[in-house]
């Protein structure tokens, strides 16, 4: 057996020794590499109802938006560093102004000036929307006070539309996806009666003026007329419900209460015939809605046309082309013959049917996305909602840019102004409904929570100015219209 010489073996000890000690680096930084990895089979480990594939792919995912936030992070770390730099530059720079030459000292002074004031304009910015955030948090003295008040529910489809009354009996009416229209008694939430006369999804409900008679859009290609006589049920005395603060500081819950098939009022009494069809489009009618007076009315289709039609003949009027894309919404003037439509070719048009000689038209370019709803005021303003998750007001005597800008964090649909209140109510893509002043100031957020408000996309939304109890009203794919006491101080509405 061969012998080891002395410096052979001190040689091979620190080979060794060395050999152990990267290996011992390398089990540390493979430790630290694999930390996801050991992190995921602690998480793997446990209980969960989720297949593996589905469950690695989420681990993964999370994985991903850690580190795209860890790189953020660091990121605003060294943009700080930055700042403080050339904050302590400036002040140095603004210091040995003084031993220098006049002309040298007045130029140093002025570049530091303007420097220090953009400086300071930035800081201001950042602190102002920085301080937006903030106050979102804080409890306000005097807060919108949101109640929810009365369900309705009986559709089996989703619900698109929703309108109230103008004439005594008031009563709240839905269309909806399930082919229907219901009329509801707004105290009490009973239907009162159920329009079958269509045969495709019914888009959007309004009714006449003055006397009691409802005009549908719908799927089928068609609109109808139909008369309504209902008896209000004799309201009972509901137990008081605890005022809601409008705020964001709500348990918001996924959780769906409405998956269940909803069963429809069995005892509602039903019309199937109208008393005027209106024919000539050739796609769906999205909405349609009733000039000034009730003697004529103007339907929105997807075959890019807005119709005007005289309700006693029935007879098609005009047809307002000019869409490049389907129609989404109409609506008119309540005290003048003017109509707006939207369209998803980003615009919303202007019709002027004042003077019978001459029809103009204007055209409004200022979303980027489909107009999914554009309504009139009761001044000369026009409020138009867009997919691109803004809401802008405008001007009828300017249609250059409008006079006041919102943005929102989701689409916004069938949106609807208060005429008393001046307020905008904004229905989301994402189960929310924002309430916004004339300027764009934001006043209140209605609740929602696993307990109450909607549970699908709102679709539209609706004011009620004669009825206290219940102010606002919305509906939404759930299935259910929900009516809202909205009071919103008059100090927060001057703000």
């Amino acid at each position: 057996m061969p012998v080891e010489s002395g410096s052979s073996a001190a040689a091979r000890q620190a080979k060794q020794k060395r050999k152990s000690h990267s290996l011992s680096i390398r089990r540390t930084n493979s430790t630290e590499q694999d930390r996801p990895g050991l992190q995921r089979d602690l998480l793997e480990g446990q209980e969960t109802k989720l297949p593996l594939s589905l469950r690695t792919n989420l681990l993964d995912l999370f994985g991903q938006i850690e580190r795209e936030f860890e790189n953020l992070y660091l990121e605003n770390i060294e943009l700080r560093r930055e700042i403080e730099s050339l904050n302590d530059r400036l002040a140095a720079d603004g210091q040995t102004v003084e031993g220098a030459d006049l002309a040298k000292g007045a130029l140093k002074t002025k570049a530091s000036h303007s420097t220090s004031q953009l400086s300071q304009k930035l800081k201001t910015t950042y602190k102002a929307s920085t301080s937006k955030i903030v106050s979102s948090f804080k409890a306000t003295t005097s807060r919108a006070v949101c109640q929810l008040v009365k369900e309705y529910v009986g559709h089996r489809d989703g619900i698109w539309d929703l309108s109230v009354a103008r004439t005594q009996p008031v009563v709240l009416g839905t269309a909806s996806a399930d082919h229907t229209a219901m009329l509801w008694s707004i105290e009490t939430g009973k239907c009162l009666l159920k329009y079958l006369g269509h045969q495709g999804s019914v888009n959007s409900i309004k009714f006449h003026p003055t006397e009691q008679m409802a005009l549908t859009a719908s799927g089928d290609q068609t609109a109808h007329i139909w008369r309504y006589l209902v008896q209000l049920p004799t309201p009972q005395p509901v137990a008081d419900t605890v005022q809601t603060p409008c705020e964001d500081d709500l348990d918001f819950s996924d959780k769906d209460d409405a998956d269940g098939e909803a069963e429809g009022p069995n005892d509602c009494p039903s019309v199937r015939v109208p008393t005027t069809t209106l024919r000539s489009h050739q796609g769906v009618v999205i909405a349609a809605d009733w000039l000034v007076g009730g003697k004529q009315v103007v339907t929105a289709s997807w075959d890019r046309a807005a119709n005007l039609y005289d309700v006693e003949t029935s007879e098609l009027v005009h047809s307002l082309t000019g869409h490049d894309q389907e129609l989404t919404h109409c609506c008119t003037h309540p005290n003048q013959r003017l109509v707006v439509t939207s369209s998803r070719d980003t615009t919303f048009r202007l019709w002027d049917f004042r003077d019978p000689s001459i029809h103009s038209v204007n055209v409004f370019q200022g979303h980027t996305d489909t107009v999914t709803s554009a309504v009139f005021t009761v001044g000369d303003n026009v409020v138009s909602g867009s997919d691109d998750r803004t809401v802008k007001v405008w001007d009828l005597k300017n249609m250059r840019s409008p006079i006041a800008a919102i943005r929102t964090d989701s689409a916004v649909n069938r949106i609807s102004v208060s005429v008393n209140q001046k307020i905008i109510a904004l229905p989301h893509d994402n189960r929310q409904v924002r309430l916004f002043d004339m300027s764009g100031v934001r006043l209140a957020r209605l609740p929602r929570s696993n307990r109450q408000g909607h549970r699908r996309m709102v679709c539209c939304s609706a004011w009620c100015e004669d009825n206290t109890a219940c102010n606002l009203f919305t509906c939404g794919f759930d299935r259910q219209a929900i009516g809202w006491n909205i009071n919103i101080p008059a100090l927060l509405q001057e703000k």
